[in-house]
């Protein structure tokens, strides 16, 4: 029985999915041509090569938030981007979106993340031409990056989803054209990127001793809870009936519980994200990323000889080298090229 897996699952998301999700059997398609999988719909395959691909696995020794913690316990890129997943497949599930979509997009968000976290990305912004904005270098990572320089080749889908997911300091739920996720499941991904980090990082921040679980403010507690799992809770169900009610036109929350998200969103920034490294510790980065930087830019043909695309210039490709390096070998390499080493005399 020559059966086709792949058409009996887009067939069964037809059937069962909202009339508002995405449906893989009608993707934009891919920028290369390819043969269809007989068993994988085209979201199941963009999922699977972000997963396989190294980028991926270097987001377990990149930092979310402390540099370098000991401790066994804190969240790493990749742990925040498993923690974005299962929120954002939760909600998709709820809303009957297209939960293969929403997570192939959760595991392609911040593969274009820096080592050292936020202050490596605001250290690498200021430094390289044009500025620096993880966002577009995940989306680069899986259009020009990976697999030696062929990309990934997904789907039209899955990567405006990986460039339109950051939201910095400004909204969450925009409405312009430009910035806005042209999907709902790259909607509930933009809005589960938050719901993950307020709330792991301010369970981290507290292991670490930086704040006090008294220091939390009293109306995040009121308005959202006073537990991490509690609050995560409260702002799921909120994005799963405030979208429903809209009958998911968008994805949306309640006005209320979005600005004691956004509340909680800026007391972080205030007292864990400007106080997470300390001065002298940020400095210290900054110094080893602008010495690599600036040495690879000096010495080209040991770096980045090979791994350079057409077209490119050296800046961009000695930008792409220092984005794609984890904390341990950016300290391991600046203690190579700048720290003598020991002389053992036999």
């Amino acid at each position: 029985m020559n059966l086709q897996i792949r058409q009996f699952l887009e067939e069964r998301e037809a059937a069962i999915l909202s009339p508002r999700a995405t449906l893989s059997a009608k993707s934009k398609g891919r920028e290369q041509d390819e043969p269809a999988c007989s068993i994988r719909t085209a979201f199941q395959r963009d999922r699977d090569r972000i997963l396989h691909s190294k980028s991926f696995r270097r987001l377990k020794h990149k930092t979310q938030v402390f540099l370098s913690p000991e401790g066994d316990h804190y969240r790493t890129r990749l742990t925040h981007t498993l923690e974005v997943s299962q929120i954002a497949r939760t909600i998709s599930r709820a809303l009957r979106l297209n939960e293969d979509l929403t997570e192939a997009i959760c595991l392609g968000h911040d593969l274009g993340h820096t080592p050292f976290g936020h202050a490596g990305e605001a250290i690498l912004n200021e430094m390289v031409p044009g500025g620096f904005r993880h966002f577009e270098q995940s989306l680069r990572v899986v259009e020009k990056l990976e697999n030696d320089g062929k990309g990934l080749n997904l789907t039209w889908e899955v990567r405006d989803g990986i460039l339109k997911h950051s939201k910095g300091g400004g909204s969450v739920f925009t409405k312009h054209d430009r910035g806005r996720p042209a999907t709902l499941e790259a909607q509930v991904v933009r809005v589960s990127d938050i719901i993950a980090y307020v709330n792991h990082d301010l369970d981290d921040a507290v292991r670490s001793g930086l704040i006090g679980a008294e220091n939390i403010p009293k109306d995040t507690t009121v308005n959202l809870g006073n537990s991490h799992s509690v609050r995560i809770n409260t702002l799921v169900q909120d994005v799963i009936y405030s979208s429903l009610a809209n009958d998911l036109e968008t994805i949306s929350m309640t006005p209320g519980i979005l600005q004691a998200m956004l509340d909680l969103r800026g007391f972080l920034y205030k007292a864990v994200y400007t106080m997470s490294i300390p001065r002298s510790e940020l400095e210290k980065a900054k110094k080893m990323l602008s010495d690599i930087y600036h040495y690879i830019l000096e010495h080209p043909e040991t770096f980045i000889g090979k791994s350079k695309r057409g077209g490119d210039s050296v800046e961009r490709a000695a930008t792409d080298f220092v984005a794609g390096m984890t904390d341990r070998f950016a300290i391991n390499l600046y203690r190579q090229l700048f720290l003598p080493q020991a002389w053992n005399h036999v």
